[in-house]
């Protein structure tokens, strides 16, 4: 056997390897070696098999645990051609020369994380063989061609034919290994984690050490601009977001679609209620409309009245399915994305006509205890994401003379949760129950309030206004009140909260501090 060079063929995801395997054989003379169902696959369609079995001498133990984690393998996987004695060795004991491995790991992502599995049932779909023989075959790849993804096979194939492959593309196939294996890493690392509940003193603290096992899904023309490489990546623990939605008509997906387009399913995500729909329009990943209605018409109505001006080239997301009597509505303004959890046949066909919307089908995602991370040079900052809990309502302290009505407080809770989903300095305006007015982004409050108040004009009068952060000066609350602002929610915290109670009870607002702070950068 050790005279003759072999692939080893063992794969989950079995796509074109029936083709790939014959080219193997029969085009390049190797012979093949398999186990478990993918031999019966190439058995079956009439490959030649040899059962890693009969080359070890050992056959399956352990109800499959223990197939291919055996010298006669992993010895012809490791030798090195260009050093004598590991060849010697090789055939000296008889171990096959293999010189190809192809390999995919067991579906654990699909079959794990997106679905409920119990815990005992979930390790037993932990690969153990396969990543070990690829990791192998990748440190070997100078003497050992690794193949993971099916994609591959066509090319490699034919260079086979050819001749042989390149090192620098068997580089390129060991560095794909490598990733392939450490993304199954880290989604079982992922999946375990999410069996503790306590990882330490604190249940949501962070590991000292952690990996990021995202899969590529798709690929924009460019990033955020023409110069720019980009790709889109889908973490395999989300069931739903933005990435894993269903393009149902519509021009590809750009990078900044995807962005903004996320940015409005987080903001109606926020704001969903079985019995309320939610809608957010969003300009440049800030919600220039948000509303929240009984009726999603007079929603959509709603949350276009806060900015009809920015909504013009943006995009809309809905919390519940997009009805054809609001689609209806949404004529003649033109629209990048439309997202919503479905659509009815009448709102689809209308959408339809539109040549460059983009229609997503997105489920939400939980904003509970999903990491954020951000990469800055050298390395990346992560975070559990932000969210506001229903029991800050109830948080609210009153620190102005004048007390609240329950309708000014309905539109200081409407504001405050908005005002996570704003960057910062972010101020919202908002009245029964739809933001009428924002500023985002300034380095400075009091600039923020003055947009804010701008855009809303009129409808400023009467409002409630939130911010993220709290007031350093009565400068912001002045502006504000001049403008017909009637209550402030905020933080609270600041060295001059006393001045700036003071301004609000001689302008005769009422202002609640949260005690907590919202930031969005």
């Amino acid at each position: 056997m050790a005279s003759k060079r072999y692939a080893l063929i063992s794969v989950s995801n079995r796509d074109g390897v029936v083709e790939f395997a014959r080219t193997l054989s029969e085009e390049c003379a190797y012979g093949i070696l398999s186990t478990g169902g993918t031999a019966q696959a190439l058995r079956d369609s009439g490959v030649h098999v040899t059962e890693v079995a009969d080359v070890t001498g050992a056959p399956e133990i352990l109800d499959g645990r223990v197939k291919t984690l055996h010298p006669h393998i992993h010895g012809g996987i490791l030798a090195r051609r260009d050093l004598d004695d590991h060849v010697a060795t090789l055939d000296a004991s008889g171990i096959p020369h293999i010189e190809v491995v192809v390999n995919n790991l067991y579906p654990f992502t699909d079959q794990v994380v997106k679905g409920e599995t119990a815990l005992q049932d979930a390790i037993e779909l932990i690969d153990i063989g396969g990543p070990a023989m690829t990791r192998a075959a990748a440190k070997n790849h100078e003497h050992v061609i690794v193949v993971v993804d099916p994609n591959d096979y066509e090319r490699i194939g034919q260079m086979l034919q050819a001749g042989d492959v390149p090192l620098e593309e068997r580089t390129l196939l060991a560095l794909k290994a490598f990733r392939h294996v450490a993304q199954y890493d880290a989604a079982i690392s992922d999946y375990l984690q999410s069996q503790c509940t306590d990882e330490g003193d604190d249940a949501t603290s962070l590991p000292e050490e952690t990996a990021f096992g995202y899969r590529l899904v798709a690929r924009p023309r460019y990033g955020e601009n023409p110069h720019q490489a980009a790709a889109i990546y889908a973490n395999p623990g989300a069931s739903g977001g933005i990435v894993r939605a269903e393009q149902l008509h519509g021009i590809a997906m750009s990078y900044l679609n995807y962005y903004d387009a996320d940015a409005a399913l987080s903001a109606v995500t926020g704001f969903a209620e079985p019995d309320q729909h939610a809608v957010a329009i969003v300009k440049h990943a800030n919600p220039c409309g948000l509303a929240v209605r009984p009726d999603q018409r007079d929603a959509w109505d709603a949350a276009l009245a806060g900015d009809p001006v920015s909504a013009f080239g943006g995009i809309v997301a809905f919390s519940q399915t997009l009805e054809e009597d609001t689609a209806t509505a949404m004529h003649g303004l033109l629209l990048d994305v439309v997202v919503a959890p479905d659509f009815s046949p009448g709102a689809l066909a209308i959408l339809r006509k539109r040549k460059r919307t983009r229609v997503l089908k997105a489920a939400p995602t939980s904003d509970q205890e999903e990491i954020e991370l951000r990469t800055v040079s050298g390395g990346a900052l992560v975070q559990v994401r932000d969210s506001v809990a229903p029991e800050e309502r109830d948080g609210f302290k009153v620190v102005s003379k004048h007390k609240p009505s329950q309708q000014q407080l309905d539109d200081m809770w409407f504001a405050w949760r908005a005002c996570r989903f704003i960057r910062s300095n972010a101020i919202v305006l908002a009245k029964h129950n739809a933001m009428v007015g924002m500023g985002a982004g300034q380095p400075n409050r009091v600039t923020s309030v003055g947009l804010a108040c701008e855009v809303a004009g009129d409808a400023a009068k009467g409002s409630a206004m939130a911010s993220d952060a709290f007031f350093p000066f009565p400068d912001g609350i002045e502006r504000a009140a001049a403008n017909g602002v009637t209550a402030v929610v905020q933080p609270g915290g600041s060295v001059n909260d006393d001045a700036v109670i003071e301004a609000v009870d001689q302008l005769g607002l009422t202002m609640v501090f949260t005690g907590t702070r919202h930031f969005y950068h």
